[in-house]
């Protein structure tokens, strides 16, 4: 069950996901969260260095698509001045979601990843979607009302993958 949780990489942030380094691995297209992933939960446009990064993913022929499962006038405020297509209200874990932004981009599994902060819903979908996973520390030291819950589960789900000897890296 725990593998369930498992990220396949762990990163400090979304700026160490380099456009060469997943060329290399065949990726063609980037299904990420928003919240506490590219940015603050509470902030509500890209910034300058998170546009840059998307830039250069585009320049590489990596295409990003932002799931998230917040609202659309959320997702919408961030995401259309960037150009970026989104899949808001996304219900992440659940697959559909993933699947949806596969078919959006015209990809299969094997060639994209998912980024996120979230293990109980960014890593749980894409495992359970059988994609690649990458864990990001969140961005922020806060979270939105529903992400506390989240949070202390995945304290807890964290305290058993290090039990169990899963976990490779530092906190």
């Amino acid at each position: 069950m725990y593998n369930y949780f498992l990220p396949d990489e762990y990163v400090k942030d979304i700026f160490q996901i380099k456009p060469e380094v997943l060329k290399e691995k065949g990726i063609k297209g980037i299904i990420t969260d928003l919240d506490n992933t590219l940015v603050e939960w509470d902030r509500p446009e890209a910034t300058p260095a998170i546009i840059d990064w998307m830039k250069s993913m585009k320049e590489a022929g990596i295409q990003v698509t932002i799931v998230s499962n917040n609202n659309e006038m959320r997702v919408k405020t961030f995401c259309d001045p960037i150009g970026t297509p989104f899949i808001c209200d996304a219900r992440k874990p659940m697959r559909k979601s993933f699947k949806k932004a596969l078919t959006a981009m015209g990809i299969r599994k094997e060639e994209a990843v998912v980024i996120g902060d979230q293990l109980m819903t960014d890593i749980l979908g894409g495992n359970r979607k059988g994609l690649h996973t990458i864990l990001v520390v969140p961005v922020a030291n806060s979270d939105g009302f529903f992400t506390k819950f989240n949070r202390m589960m995945e304290r807890r789900i964290m305290a058993g993958l290090k039990r169990k000897g899963l976990i490779k890296w530092e906190e």
